[in-house]
């Protein structure tokens, strides 16, 4: 059973005020993700602590070089079911992870960040890792 939205909406908004777009069914993820020939950057978004004080702010920190993903994505896990399920499906071969952040070239999977690798880190080191990743793929 999915998050109460008034729980989620304060989270949806830290990311949707920043020029994140939000895939809220399959086809969402469908349109966003196949055939894609930029640079995509998507957020599984999620209530816990670690998204709050690490991933989310992270991710927006990320975002303040001049190298940076041509689109921004995002679903959010526990809220929009059948839309992240799906949005997993282009994360193969990781397993469910929530929060997560990927980065898509041309529709490729090339840079994948699980909730492991956010947990107990500071959102500048998740920032760092994900300008990395922007000089590489950008």
């Amino acid at each position: 059973m999915p998050y109460p939205e008034m729980l989620v909406a304060p989270m949806r908004a830290e990311l949707n005020q920043n020029g994140f777009n939000e895939l809220k069914t399959e086809e969402d993820v469908e349109n966003a993700l196949q055939n894609n020939e930029g640079t995509v950057l998507l957020v599984v978004n999620s209530v816990c602590g670690c998204a709050a004080g690490s991933a989310r702010p992270g991710v927006l920190r990320s975002l303040t070089g001049v190298k940076k993903p041509a689109e921004l994505y995002t679903v959010f896990a526990g809220q929009d079911v059948e839309a992240t399920s799906k949005a997993r499906e282009f994360l193969l071969p990781f397993p469910p992870s929530s929060p997560s952040i990927a980065l898509f070239k041309k529709g490729e999977l090339v840079h994948f960040i699980e909730r492991h690798h956010i947990e107990g880190r500071s959102a500048e080191m998740i920032a760092a890792n994900l300008k990395g990743a922007y000089e590489e793929f950008c």
